[in-house]
């Protein structure tokens, strides 16, 4: 119980915490915005194109982790080809790197898979008549998406929303080669407790933490996700 008191108790402890789950809903958020158009696109695309579609998304599978993150290494570098189109386009020197920001966009590249993969198998199975039918009866094309299809994409939005945060929380390789010590997560002072201290107890404790509010985090959500249903259904009926 004392490692967990003094992790709870320390302040630099709770911010690295904080950072962690923040970075993981940012990433989410993202991988999200960039999924869900694209997985929409893949119901609509014909045979050819949604194979097409379908290998550029199982594409990253094929590369080695390391090798992707040292890849964005280059392109978000200070010299690298990123920073000069910002400063081309008038946003002058931006830092991409050593920094959150190159962590989230590693890390959403990385992850944007786990999240396009569920959505497309919940939109595939969505019938189209149904946009059709609220369209029939008068309502906008926005309205009919946002009422009819998109309570039913919500399945497939949670389960790859859920799955892209909890293995967010856990990414160690990214965080250490885009990031600074200044902007630690949880795997890397995790890391730091077992191999460079030898506090096994501290260590284990933080895993516990950190399983025990992604555990939490996860069953808000689903509670969530259970009450937009329900008040979905509701207002169909009517």
């Amino acid at each position: 119980m004392q490692s967990y008191g003094d992790f709870l108790g320390t302040p630099a402890y709770r911010t690295i915490l904080f950072r962690t789950f923040f970075v993981a809903v940012i990433c989410t958020v993202a991988c999200l915005l960039f999924a869900y158009p694209y997985a929409y696109l893949m119901t609509l695309a014909g045979p050819r194109l949604r194979r097409a579609l379908l290998v550029l998304v199982l594409l990253p599978f094929w590369t080695s982790l390391m090798v992707r993150t040292y890849a964005w290494l280059v392109l978000l570098q200070d010299t690298g080809p990123f920073k000069a189109v910002l400063a081309a386009i008038g946003l002058g020197q931006v830092d991409l790197i050593r920094n959150t920001t190159g962590v989230v966009i590693g890390m959403a590249q990385i992850l944007l898979p786990f999240m396009v993969l569920p959505l497309y198998n919940n939109l595939q199975k969505i019938e189209r008549s149904d946009l059709l039918a609220a369209q029939s009866m008068g309502a906008t094309p926005f309205r009919a998406f946002w009422r009819v299809y998109f309570p039913q994409s919500l399945p497939g939005l949670f389960a790859g929303s859920v799955l892209v945060f909890i293995l967010a929380l856990g990414f160690y390789i990214t965080p250490v080669i885009l990031g600074s010590p200044q902007n630690s997560m949880m795997s890397q002072l995790i890391v730091r407790q077992v191999t460079e201290r030898l506090d096994w107890a501290s260590g284990g404790a933080m895993a516990v933490v950190l399983a025990v509010l992604t555990l939490v985090f996860v069953g808000l959500m689903s509670r969530v996700v259970n009450v937009q249903q329900a008040f979905g259904g509701t207002v169909d009926k009517k």
